[in-house]
C-alpha cells in the first residue's frame, strides 16, 4: 500500500473565501475507494484523483481517517 509519506512533502493549497465551520469540513469522501481526503493536502487531493488506486496506509502522526473500505 501507498503511504502518505510515499507521496513527497505535503503541498498545502490556500482556501478562497470563508473558514469552514467544523474541522470535518475540510474533508470529504473519495468517490472510488471511500477514504476521507483532506483538501488543504493536495497530495492526497492528486492521489485519488487516480482513476484505480487503494485508500492511502495510514501512518503514525498522519492525519488520514479509517473508513470501513467499500464493497
Amino acid at each position: 500500500m501507498t503511504k502518505l509519506s510515499d507521496l513527497g512533502p505535503p503541498i498545502l493549497g490556500k482556501r478562497h473565501g470563508g473558514e469552514p465551520a467544523t474541522e470535518a469540513d475540510y474533508f470529504y469522501p473519495c468517490p472510488v475507494c471511500g477514504q476521507k481526503v483532506d483538501q488543504r493536502d493536495f497530495r492526497q487531493v492528486f492521489y485519488h484523483e487516480q482513476w484505480q488506486h487503494e485508500p492511502l496506509e495510514p501512518e503514525p502522526g498522519a492525519i488520514i481517517i479509517e473508513f470501513p473500505r467499500r464493497k
